[in-house]
């Protein structure tokens, strides 16, 4: 691999990608989902849950335990994790395979009990997307990309006005560029303007 100066790692296979994902599961992450645009309500609330579980965290952490995630959420339905009670808590507490901490699982629940209610107002897509900002950013370094926008701010507020938990301006930053509603690819990286969204 080779790091040219505008920030991106040339991959063996002469593609270029940001340098936390050249290798293994964050680059397959990379290459098939990070940026690509989630439009529905369960694709949704999974990654504000997964967000929020990987703060103060890595997010390959939380990529490996994924599958055990849905396994223990169930499939993120918001629906199901919405009637969750005190038992599965303590079997959420009791699940080696996801991130055991009883603050973020009972957010999640929470979360999904004000995904059902969102559905009287307009619903969690509408809400969500309604933050996309009028332009994307243009990194071309690592450097030059946010931690935070007014949106992602705007949007935390909102979403914390409505329930949820977990959902901070840096958490809420990140879910905009996991689900494309901002572009944050590197100009450079191969993966530019492939969600759709964004095309420059």
């Amino acid at each position: 691999m080779t790091e040219p100066t505008d920030g991106v790692v040339i991959g063996e296979d002469g593609l270029a990608r940001p340098a936390w994902a050249a290798d293994g599961l964050l680059r397959e992450y990379y290459d098939t989902e990070w940026g690509m645009p989630i439009r529905d309500e369960r694709g949704l609330f999974e990654r504000i849950a997964l967000e929020g579980f990987q703060a103060g965290l890595s997010w390959a952490t939380v990529l490996r335990k994924r599958p055990a995630f849905r396994a223990g959420f169930a499939d993120f339905d918001p629906d199901a994790v919405a009637a969750f009670d005190e038992g599965d808590i303590e079997r959420l507490l009791a699940d080696a395979g996801i991130i055991r901490n009883r603050q973020k699982i009972e957010a999640t629940i929470g979360n999904a009990r004000a995904v059902v209610a969102l559905r009287e107002d307009g619903g969690l897509v509408d809400l969500v997307w309604s933050f996309r900002p009028e332009r994307t950013p243009e990194p071309r370094t690592m450097a030059e990309v946010a931690a935070t926008s007014p949106e992602s701010v705007a949007l935390s507020k909102e979403l914390r006005r409505r329930g949820f938990r977990f959902v901070g301006p840096t958490t809420m930053y990140a879910l905009m560029q996991a689900v494309g509603i901002v572009d944050d690819h590197l100009v450079d990286s191969h993966r530019r303007g492939s969600s759709g969204v964004w095309t420059g």
